[in-house]
């Protein structure tokens, strides 16, 4: 996986932003929020949200670190693209803190996030084509 599949994935997600901060690291938001932030410089690591039972278990697998400054609002980080988690369970992981932080927003916010129009993914042209 690569940060471009990410950034592809996440902006297909309803209502996801992505801008950069602290210089080097690509943020993925939903209604002003973050939920999703990747190192671009090299080695790249991913950070996301999760649930306290989920942050318990992953803190304790190889390549995976309670994530700096975040830790203790349950951030992971993943030391490495290259190893800690394969796509589908980290897709799923995004999934999740993506709704863990959406489901944060207020009710208006979430509302006006689910009736704006998704972009198309990049798997869904394709399979127009």
């Amino acid at each position: 996986m690569t940060v471009e599949s990410i950034r592809r994935w996440c902006l297909a997600l309803g209502g996801v932003t992505e801008d950069i901060k602290w210089d080097d690291d690509l943020v993925f938001s939903v209604g002003g929020k973050m939920f999703c932030v990747a190192m671009l410089e090299v080695p790249h690591r991913l950070s996301f949200k999760c649930d306290e039972e989920t942050f318990t278990e992953l803190v304790e697998r190889e390549g995976i670190i309670p994530a700096p400054y975040l830790a203790r609002a349950k951030w992971v980080s993943l030391e490495s693209l290259d190893g800690p988690m394969e796509w589908p369970e980290l897709e799923r992981h995004l999934r999740r803190s993506y709704e863990l932080v959406k489901g944060g927003l207020t009710k208006k916010a979430q509302a006006a996030i689910e009736a704006a129009p998704r972009p198309v993914s990049a798997n869904r042209r394709r399979n127009r084509a």
